[in-house]
């Protein structure tokens, strides 16, 4: 499933950041989103995800082909690792969570409840509902966030079985996952020339 993007001119808090961004993104393909902090990477992923509508410029995937992990983890505080696994794996219409559960190394952790794991148990978790959900196209913000470096190692062998079974992934990351075969956008470029940005606006970008 190809994910593409044309001429996307995005906003925060009524404020043009980005414009004219264009690429597409095809099955087995990762692509990684660089540019210093609060250029609008969030707001661009968080477009393309469907969570907020774009001032110009369109994306076009096929519908339910798309998966957002964003800052949060999206995890229910009383179900235990297993549970939350299993209620997202029904969300989206499927029933097997040990693959995830193996992935991101989960199993010693399945019955304890999400409220009392660390932060990075927590990221691990949350990263394992892409796995349950079916969907072939990860947008992903900052994933690695929280994560020791065998968990971002973990991680970067997630993505690449991902790609190597003809998903795609579109991720804004400062940490290297040693994947050659990633492309990089640079979107410095499309930042918008009329955006008066302070402090404030962008800690929220």
């Amino acid at each position: 499933m190809t994910l593409t993007v044309q001429n996307l001119s995005i906003t925060r808090g009524g404020i043009r950041v980005l414009e004219g961004v264009s690429f597409s993104l095809s099955p087995g393909e990762a692509l990684v989103l660089r540019g210093p902090n609060g250029i609008g990477k969030t707001t661009l992923l968080r477009t393309i995800a469907g969570l907020q509508p774009p001032l110009e410029g369109q994306v076009d995937a096929a519908p339910d082909t798309l998966v957002y992990a964003g800052h949060a983890d999206g995890l229910k505080s009383t179900l235990t690792v297993e549970e939350n696994l299993e209620f997202w794996a029904q969300i989206f219409g499927q029933n097997d969570i040990a693959s995830a559960m193996n992935a991101f190394d989960l199993n010693a952790l399945r019955s304890r409840p999400a409220g009392l794991l660390s932060a990075g148990q927590k990221r691990r978790l949350g990263l394992a509902r892409l796995l349950v959900t079916g969907r072939p196209i990860w947008v992903l913000d900052e994933p690695t966030v929280s994560l020791d470096v065998r968990a971002v190692e973990m991680f970067a062998e997630v993505i690449r079985t991902h790609l190597g079974k003809g998903g795609s992934a579109l991720l804004a990351t400062h940490i290297d996952l040693g994947l050659d075969e990633a492309k990089t956008l640079d979107v410095t470029p499309f930042r918008a020339s009329a955006a008066q940005l302070d402090e404030f606006d962008e800690a929220f970008l």
